[in-house]
């Protein structure tokens, strides 16, 4: 435990104005424990991740686990990889792509819309009919936003080509391109550490002020979570938000009153943030948020993937749908 920490510390010193002494200090009258609250704190605030990304290519997202970003232009009919390496982002694939052939975000199944937003792809498979080429990768579709917003359907992947020649210039609502590209992609991403992005035209690059200021406010929020202040957490959440499972703000904000009520100590830890644009329908801008979670109390354990679809309003986080 201490070693980890003392890890902690070197690194955040790298970015932070806290100096050494203080926190030698802070860890011989009060110990190890105050010394990470201390540092946590920097944590939420935006001038430490201003330091820390100032080095860092953001344009597509920003990723700690991610290594390769897919972005898919509907209008263009254009798919392009893109590889994070060495904080930089290099181009590795540019593609043209077959659609849905309705235009527009998918809402139900069967109507032939490819979706809008930002899906993990899950798996790869190759026993397919021939129609479908020699693979197809399989996303996630319907997420937890999509679900929110009442959207159904299933079977969005990227797929090949048929071998006879014989299809029309559309899709249902996969992406689909020419078998030797689809083989290409294949061999140059990792399906666990990649990340599909679709928007509708140009998907726009993000900032580092955005960036800086949903970081420091997961940590803010983290905060309020682990600190049982409902009303500092509650004011993360727009007030559109919903669950995938259809409960709202309020009555979602009576739940958690109720489990901070016992005022139980929480363990909640958050590694491996990823942060990328969320193209939607509702002519918002969004993003996502996926990382890793490992929440504890003496009555509950959980480890496992956390993600927040969120804007920013006012220069603050809103979440808007929450998995």
């Amino acid at each position: 435990m201490e070693f980890f920490v003392l890890k902690q510390i070197l690194f955040l010193l790298l970015f932070t104005n806290i100096l050494f002494a203080d926190l030698v200090d802070i860890y011989r009258t009060q110990g190890i424990e105050a010394v990470k609250l201390e540092l946590e704190k920097e944590l939420t605030k935006k001038s430490y991740w201003d330091n820390f990304l100032k080095n860092k290519d953001i344009k597509h997202g920003y990723y700690e686990s991610v290594k390769y970003v897919i972005i898919t232009e509907k209008e263009r009919k254009r798919l392009q990889l893109h590889r994070l390496k060495d904080n930089k982002f290099e181009t590795l694939m540019t593609q043209d792509v077959f659609v849905g052939e309705v235009d527009g975000d998918k809402q139900k199944e069967g109507d032939l819309k490819t979706p809008t937003g930002a899906y993990a792809l899950t798996s790869k498979i190759t026993k397919l009919d021939q129609f479908y080429g020699p693979m197809a990768l399989v996303t996630n579709y319907p997420n937890v936003f999509d679900k929110a917003q009442d959207k159904d359907g299933y079977g969005i992947w990227i797929h090949g080509l048929p071998y006879d020649n014989k299809r029309d210039d559309y899709t249902k609502g996969c992406i689909a391109l020419d078998n030797l590209s689809l083989k290409k992609l294949d061999k140059n991403i990792s399906i666990k550490n990649s990340v599909l992005i679709i928007g509708e035209k140009n998907i726009q690059n993000i900032s580092k002020k955005q960036i800086s200021t949903i970081l420091s406010d997961i940590h803010e929020w983290r905060d309020a979570w682990r600190s049982s202040d409902i009303k500092n957490y509650i004011s993360f959440y727009g007030e559109s938000f919903k669950k995938s499972n259809g409960v709202g703000l309020e009555k979602y904000k009576k739940y958690k009153q109720r489990i901070f009520a016992k005022n139980e100590k929480k363990k909640i830890d958050f590694k491996n943030i990823n942060i990328m644009p969320y193209p939607n329908s509702l002519n918002k801008i969004m993003y996502k948020v996926v990382m890793d979670e490992d929440y504890k109390t003496r009555t509950y354990k959980f480890i496992g993937k956390k993600e927040l679809y969120i804007e920013l309003k006012n220069g603050k986080m809103s979440i808007l749908a929450e998995g």
